[in-house]
């Protein structure tokens, strides 16, 4: 009986570890993805490579300035910046971003608040998709993004 209880215990911890390097939790700060997200909520995030983000998802990533600037800090200090991807590499450069590029560069993304008030790539530009933490998947303790 011992053997198994103690394989359980194992596959519990395993299960875990691969969970917690898939899966990460962060608390949105701010008002940029309004209505969608509010400040204070929690969302569920994928981490995932750029190339397996669409647009329309809702990303979590670093900003392209400093660190210090707006955004969620994490468990590790590092600050995220949550919007939705609008143009991914390759896409044709929505209109007003990007200083006249035709389309988004590799390892490049553009990225929008949902508030028309964000400070998104209207203003900073290209997002580097080298930042990207991964995808929001689920508010938690609410509905589906």
């Amino acid at each position: 009986m011992k053997p198994i209880i103690g394989g359980l215990a194992l596959a519990a911890v395993a299960g875990a570890l691969w969970a917690r390097r898939r899966y990460v939790v962060v608390t949105v700060e701010g008002t940029s993805m309004a209505p969608t997200l509010s400040d204070g909520d929690r969302v569920l995030v994928r981490r995932l490579r750029i190339d397996r983000v669409r647009a329309g998802d809702v990303v979590v990533l670093e900003p392209p300035f400093t660190p210090a600037e707006l955004g969620s800090q994490g468990p590790d200090g590092t600050r995220w910046n949550i919007k939705r991807a609008v143009a991914l590499p390759g896409d044709p450069v929505p209109p007003g971003i990007g200083g006249g590029a035709a389309r988004v560069p590799e390892g490049a993304l553009v990225v929008l608040g949902d508030n028309a008030d964000s400070v998104d790539s209207r203003q900073r530009g290209f997002f580097d998709a080298d930042r990207l933490l991964g995808v929001a998947l689920r508010r938690l303790g609410g509905s589906p993004l």
